[in-house]
């Protein structure tokens, strides 16, 4: 769907304008943008009002310490929507390789440098190709999987990639993957493993959760991705102390982690009704996966969820949507659906400028064909 997307930007006086009117291919945008003059969101302290935040509006981004970010925050009436697809592909052949600590042991010093050196090489140039198809292919942004760099900080083979053969050529590569994705208008995002966990009462748990956020924060600045997300973690039998001991391990964070981490409902620990405070209290944004609430219920309404949850963001909000693979009536509602089932997407979501991270195990196959069903209306699930 070609569209020409209008920006204007309003003086702090609000007597003049520039406008702005760029043509895009945008087919990852439910909606295109009225040219209509929208006045600038209303902000609390730093973050975005519910009823208008920041966007990043695809094709007017600049960079900022690294971070893509809009160049002025506007309110759209037609609001735009885009989709993400998580780390992998299920039928295109861009293929992210790995290795494991064992297999690297068993060659020699100067072998294992070169064999990780190539891997990084070849996972820089996977990452070039899964940006060109999602703007190929109305997919909005992209998720750059965790081992991404294989095996980075394990504590046995963990290297810095600028002192690899060719390591210099190889962060180029990555930071060409970011310029890139600028200039398509795809954003990239992070969501390390479940092995981050910011809530233990164990140093040395928490010593090796800091250092994979200080490497993961590293690459993300190479790739101008501006969201590192996070579980809370265990609960440990006490949850509100094991989020204390979460808010003093993010205010101990380097700036370059700090200023894109973000926290996640889970299924299992902690609701929005444990996460959304506690992220209004600190001042960091709420990711909120609607499939999670679901599965894990707290009283709060899908909506009400959603509008708090916005006004956590200084940027552009990030969501996630699941189905469940047996049914919401299923053993195991939580595992997920090869696809999304078109009602599982909360009718509130449609008009907003946000990123929703697609969690289907048929990966861009899936976002396709949910693309395709937003476009027609549908009856929604609480």
């Amino acid at each position: 769907m070609m569209g020409r997307l209008f920006v204007k930007r309003a003086s702090r006086g609000g007597a003049e304008h520039a406008e702005a009117n760029k043509t895009l291919t945008n087919k990852a945008a439910v909606g295109v943008a009225s040219p209509k003059l929208c006045a600038p969101a209303p902000l609390r302290g730093n973050r975005a009002s519910v009823t208008g935040h920041k966007s990043l509006n695809m094709g007017h981004w600049y960079a900022t310490d690294g971070i893509a970010a809009c160049a002025h925050p506007v309110r759209m009436e037609t609001r735009m929507l885009r989709l993400g697809l998580c780390c992998k592909f299920a039928r295109e052949p861009i293929r992210f390789r790995t290795t494991t600590a064992m297999a690297l042991l068993r060659l020699t010093p100067p072998a294992r440098a070169h064999r990780l050196a190539d891997l990084c090489r070849a996972n820089a140039a996977a990452t070039e190709a899964a940006i060109r198809y999602c703007a190929g292919h109305g997919i909005g942004a992209f998720r750059v999987g965790s081992d991404v760099l294989p095996v980075h900080t394990h504590p046995k083979v963990h290297y810095d990639v600028r002192r690899l053969p060719d390591g210099g050529a190889i962060v180029a590569a990555f930071r060409a993957c970011g310029r890139l994705a600028r200039q398509e208008g795809i954003r990239l995002l992070f969501h390390p493993d479940q092995f981050i966990v910011l809530s233990s009462s164990d140093p040395d748990i928490t010593r090796r959760s800091v250092d994979d956020l200080i490497a993961q924060a590293e690459i993300a600045e190479w790739l101008g991705a501006d969201v590192i997300n996070i579980h809370a973690g265990g609960g440990y039998g006490d949850k509100a102390a094991a989020l204390t001991r979460v808010a003093c391990n993010i205010r101990r964070l380097p700036a370059a982690v700090r200023k894109r981490l973000t926290l996640e409902n889970d299924e299992r620990t902690y609701t929005p009704a444990d996460i959304l405070p506690f992220c209004e209290a600190i001042e960091i944004p709420m990711v909120y996966d609607v499939h999670h609430h679901r599965c894990l219920p707290d009283g709060l309404s899908v909506e009400e969820v959603t509008q708090r949850a916005l006004a956590t963001w200084d940027r552009e909000p990030v969501f996630h949507i699941s189905s469940p693979r047996d049914g919401w009536h299923g053993p195991k509602p939580s595992r997920h659906h090869d696809f999304i089932a078109a009602a599982d997407f909360p009718a509130c979501w449609r008009k907003l400028n946000a990123t929703v991270e697609v969690e289907a195990k048929a990966k861009e196959l899936a976002i396709l064909r949910l693309l395709r069903a937003l476009r027609r209306p549908i009856a929604s699930v609480p």
